[in-house]
């Protein structure tokens, strides 16, 4: 199965820290955020798609210099990153399974969680959050199948923790059956994809101990003190 890793963003909101260096290959602990990921995604996926756009030939050289995953490909988001339902509309010619998998590039997720969620045709990466009006909550239907996300709702819209969207994602092809318009944002989002395609499927909702979001440099800071490892096992190398 492929796993998609979505890193092509400039990373304005991490400036001045990515201003000449891709934020997929920050560091974090003792090693990039991209490392991470490649880790989270082995034993979910056998081979990986990584989205570039923002100084690509680092990302390339990291690459081609990693040793978890043998089987990858570079997508370059063209003619410039318009969101990430773009990123994965530049993937659709790219991928060689039925189904597969979508991560943030800035984002961590547990392991095991990835597992699971690569179990279901269609699915959402979900963590309960105090602090949901920040993110997009999840909403579920009576039998707690995804029904719709509710983008940053006001402080007291919903009982905390809250479930919320962590960014991960799984797919079949038949996503791309569905055309994108674009939101208030000028951009192609992920999330239309998931809301359009639960009309005709099932979507499960899979929940998640452990999501690290890294979005500015208070984050990343944040994010040096986590226990990255507890949930991202080691991966053995090729």
């Amino acid at each position: 199965m492929d796993g998609i890793i979505l890193a092509g963003g400039a990373g304005t909101r991490m400036r001045p820290l990515t201003l000449d260096k891709p934020k997929p290959l920050l560091e974090l602990r003792d090693r990039s955020i991209l490392a991470w990921s490649l880790r989270s995604l082995h034993g979910a996926v056998d081979r990986v798609l990584v989205v570039v756009h923002h100084l690509k030939e680092q990302i390339a050289e990291f690459m081609a210099a990693q040793d978890i995953f043998a089987d990858y490909r570079l997508v370059e988001q063209l003619p410039q990153p318009l969101g990430t339902g773009h990123a994965l509309l530049c993937c659709r010619d790219q991928l060689a399974s039925e189904g597969f998998l979508v991560v943030n590039g800035d984002d961590l997720y547990s392991a095991a969680a990835l597992r699971k969620l690569s179990r279901v045709d269609f699915g959402i990466l979900s963590t309960a959050r105090d602090d949901y009006e920040r993110y997009g909550v999840v909403v579920c239907n009576e039998s707690g199948g995804f029904l719709r996300i509710d983008e940053k709702p006001p402080a007291g819209t919903y009982t905390a923790p809250a479930p919320c969207n962590s960014g991960a994602y799984k797919f079949t092809r038949a996503v791309f059956d569905y055309q994108l318009a674009k939101s208030e944002r000028g951009e192609f989002e992920i999330t239309d994809f998931v809301t359009a395609a639960a009309r005709d499927h099932a979507v499960a909702v899979v929940e998640s101990p452990f999501w690290l979001p890294i979005g500015d440099p208070a984050a990343l800071r944040e994010a040096q003190s986590v226990d990255v490892a507890r949930w991202i096992p080691e991966a053995p190398s090729r």
